[in-house]
Order: structure tokens, then C-alpha cells, then sequence
């Protein structure tokens, strides 16, 4: 039984700029979305659909027994598209709890999933998110890898005192690798996207940084395994290989 106080959206467009088309990729004999679909009904957390601005990805989502919702073109991140679909989905704001996965994750885990809700049982936090430790140079010095900075709450908690894609914090001592998924308050959410983009979001081009510049919350999770995001043809084999054999 899901909780109808969360609702899980996944946002999905075509205009990919390295890898257009993304969505509906063949991973194993079904579109890359659906692949994310069922990771998203397995973790069993709420209700979820697909927030997409393409007939195109709707359709391959209904033909796979799930929920698509149209979304407008010209949102300029997934944010502003699961809030949109959150409108429309959840006009008499049932739900409590929103959460964006993203659709080019197909190899996440359900528990990865579910690993991102503990933070907001701490009213005071706004954004939960997902973060796993470096253990390799490569992924330390990667401009391409955000590094989430934090003040060890006891445990797998920490709360975001900054998001980097410098190597960061300096020194000796643990770094962690940001997982891009959120889980947002439904006021958090709503008032994420009605503010402008803030300087540092702008210069790291990091849009968690306008959460943080606003004096919102975030506390992360820490897991142990980064999932495997899809935004190069490389990266598409990967996931074809590592699914291929599940």
C-alpha cells in the first residue's frame, strides 16, 4: 500500500543535449523511462507518474501500464516540470511530500529511493537528498561529480552546508558524491520554484544552491552506491550491459 502523502514524479523530456532522445533509449528490451517507472513502483513509497513535455515518452509510459501527465515546454528545469505536474495531478494538495527522480537513472535501486525520505521526519528540514562517499581520484577531481559539503548529523545523516563541483571539502577526510534525488516539502517545492535563480546556483550551475542562498534546509542521506546516470552514448551501454544481466 503507497502513502497518498507522497507523490513520486519522474521528469522526462527529448531534448537531451548529448544524448536526445534519452527517454525512449532500448535498454533491454524497454524505453529507459519505463526502466525508471518500475524502480519508482517498486520502492512502493507513493503515487507515481511521468511529468513529460512529449506525446511521444506519455505514450510509452501508458503502453507500460503507467501514469504520464503533459507538462508545458519551455520549463527550464525538472523542478519547475514537477511542479506543474504536481498541479495537476494533486489539485487538492493531498499530498505532503513530492519527490523528483530523475529519468535518466535506470540502474537506481528501490532502496536508494526509499533512502530519501528519513530526513523530512525532522520538521525543521525542507529538501532531502542522497549523497555516497569517493572512494577514487577520478570521481574526486571530476568537474562533472557535485560534491555535497555537510555537517555530520550521527549516522547516514548529514545537513548540505554546500553543493561544489570544485573538490571539496580541502584536506584530508571523507567527500561525498551528490545523487541528484530530492524529496521536497510540498511548500518547500512551491516556494523553490518561485524564486529567480540565485548568484551561486548561476556560477556552479547548480539550482540545489537557490534552496540553500534562501535559508531552506537540506539534509542528505548517505548511501553506499552512486547510481548510474545516462547522459552519454557510453554511459547508454553501460546501462545496457548492467541490465542486460539482471
Amino acid at each position: 500500500m503507497t502513502d497518498p502523502r507522497i507523490l513520486v514524479l519522474i521528469p522526462a523530456r527529448m531534448a537531451a543535449t548529448r544524448l536526445p532522445g534519452k527517454p525512449l533509449a532500448d535498454i533491454a528490451g524497454q524505453p529507459m523511462i519505463v526502466h525508471v517507472l518500475r524502480r519508482a513502483e517498486s520502492a512502493g513509497i507513493g503515487r507515481v507518474a511521468v511529468a513529460t513535455d512529449t506525446q511521444e515518452i506519455a505514450d510509452a509510459v501508458t503502453a507500460h501500464g503507467g501514469v504520464a501527465v503533459m507538462t508545458r515546454p519551455e520549463h527550464p528545469s525538472g523542478s519547475d516540470r514537477i511542479h506543474e505536474a504536481m498541479l495537476k495531478l494533486d489539485p487538492d494538495a493531498k499530498a505532503e511530500i513530492v519527490v523528483n527522480l530523475q529519468g535518466d537513472f535506470p540502474t537506481i535501486t528501490t532502496d536508494n529511493i526509499r533512502d530519501v525520505l528519513p530526513p523530512l521526519a525532522d520538521p525543521a528540514v525542507d529538501i532531502a537528498t542522497l549523497a555516497s562517499q569517493i572512494h577514487t581520484e577520478e570521481e574526486d577531481l571530476a568537474p562533472s561529480v557535485v560534491k555535497a559539503v555537510g555537517s555530520s548529523l550521527g549516522g547516514r545523516r548529514m545537513r548540505a552546508l554546500y553543493f561544489t563541483r570544485a573538490t571539496a571539502p580541502h584536506g584530508d577526510g571523507p567527500r561525498y558524491h551528490h545523487i541528484g534525488l530530492y524529496a521536497y516539502r510540498r511548500a518547500a517545492l512551491e516556494r523553490f520554484v518561485s524564486l529567480p535563480p540565485s548568484p551561486l546556483e548561476l556560477q556552479e550551475k547548480l539550482e540545489q544552491l537557490r534552496a540553500l542562498e534562501a535559508g531552506m534546509r537540506i539534509d542528505f542521506t548517505i548511501v553506499d552506491s552512486v547510481p548510474r546516470g545516462v547522459d552519454t552514448p557510453a554511459d547508454l551501454e553501460t546501462a545496457r550491459r548492467l541490465l542486460s544481466k539482471s
